[in-house]
């Protein structure tokens, strides 16, 4: 039987792309273990886990009621952080049954097993146990040209992903409202950086450029994202896990708003400065059919809720801004497989940047877009 500090921390889906920066975040920020458990679908992979003594991989699905029991019973956490989901909008339209399953059944199982288990906890260890939900701005529906989403955005959510995000948004604040789980729930914007799954839009135009492929663009390419980098992100959530106010809501917003198309013509030009043999990758664009109820834009007002002092939830001036940016050029990827091969899965950084370990920026005014590099890293 494993044997555990007080200060354990469980994160579900801690395999992927969001969730690896967040058990990254807790290595450099708490002492105790970090139980990741994950079913290691498509979305998910060992390797994506820095290869740390303290980090324990434990395959098992959310929705499973007996894994998650067992698992509260032997590492008895003292805090958790909900990231399990399915989470691509295109593979909810193909088949929406998987994100019911995973996004409120998985999340209703972590919720009850998770109040049994913070029923049996006192004092200092009960205060400070705290459940993290983790969610999308997807939930709040699609803004106009103007305004911002803020905890107190009414929720309308238009596809089958952002609605299974939207009914588990619910189910955790109604284990609060009725059982005092101290729940905290957040909700961000697009998130962009290391360890991203092909299918997403920034890695994907950049392996299909590079491989001389159309690059798709919804539509006319005029939706707008608030774009997050990931370790931002996780630095957030791991203060919601820390020092979040039960029952609160905090919003993570990047504060770079740009359009589909300008970030593909983003990656454009900076694929031009360092392949140039494929130069110029914009006439690679091509415009299809737009997404069954593509939201038009949306934006974080990540400054709601300041004045409350618990977490910063701006991060910095621009997640994607020279402010704050870090140097990610020496970083390289670790894990149980580390030395292995790239798979087909997940491209090596060096697959992208042949000639160095950084994209530097050709473009000062696309310093949002910090390095393509960090992309792989």
């Amino acid at each position: 039987m494993r044997s555990f500090t007080a200060s354990t921390t469980l994160v579900t889906g801690g395999a992927g792309f969001i969730g690896s920066a967040v058990v990254r975040e807790l290595l450099r920020r708490t002492e105790g273990f970090v139980i990741v458990l994950d079913a290691l679908t498509y979305a998910g992979g060992r390797d994506n886990l820095p290869d740390d003594p303290r980090v324990v991989l434990l395959e098992g699905d959310v929705a499973d009621a007996r894994v998650v029991q067992e698992t509260f019973e032997v590492d008895r956490p003292a805090r958790v952080l909900h990231l399990a989901a399915e989470s691509h909008v295109d593979r909810s339209i193909d088949g929406p049954l998987a994100f019911v399953r995973t996004n409120l059944e998985g999340t209703a199982v972590m919720l009850e097993a998770a109040r049994r288990h913070w029923a049996t906890l006192e004092g200092a260890e009960r205060d400070a146990f705290r459940f993290v939900h983790v969610s999308t701005d997807e939930v709040f529906g699609s803004l106009g040209d103007e305004g911002a989403f803020t905890p107190d955005t009414p929720y309308d959510p238009r596809s089958p992903y952002s609605a299974s995000k939207a009914g588990s948004d619910h189910l955790a604040r109604a284990w609060w409202h009725t059982f005092g789980l101290p729940v905290v729930v957040t909700n961000c914007s697009n998130n962009y950086g290391p360890r991203q799954h092909p299918e997403k839009l920034i890695p994907h135009m950049i392996l299909r450029a590079l491989a001389g492929e159309p690059l798709p663009v919804y539509g006319s390419g005029a939706n707008v994202r608030d774009w997050l980098h990931v370790e931002d992100h996780a630095r957030g959530l791991v203060d919601a896990a820390l020092g979040g106010a039960p029952g609160a809501t905090y919003l993570f917003g990047g504060g770079a708003e740009r359009t589909n198309l300008e970030v593909v013509r983003a990656l454009c030009r900076l694929l031009d400065e360092r392949r140039p043999a494929g130069a110029p990758h914009e006439r690679l664009v091509a415009f299809v059919a737009d997404r069954p109820g593509h939201d038009h834009r949306y934006a974080i007002d990540a400054a709601s809720a300041d004045a409350a002092g618990e977490i910063d939830q701006r991060l910095g001036k621009d997640g994607f801004g020279q402010d704050g940016a870090r140097d990610h050029r020496k970083r390289k990827r670790r894990g149980p497989q580390q030395g292995a091969k790239c798979g087909a899965r997940w491209i090596c950084h060096e697959k992208l940047l042949e000639n160095g370990p950084g994209l530097a920026l050709a473009d000062p005014d696309q310093g949002w877009l910090r390095s393509a590099g960090n992309l792989y890293s």
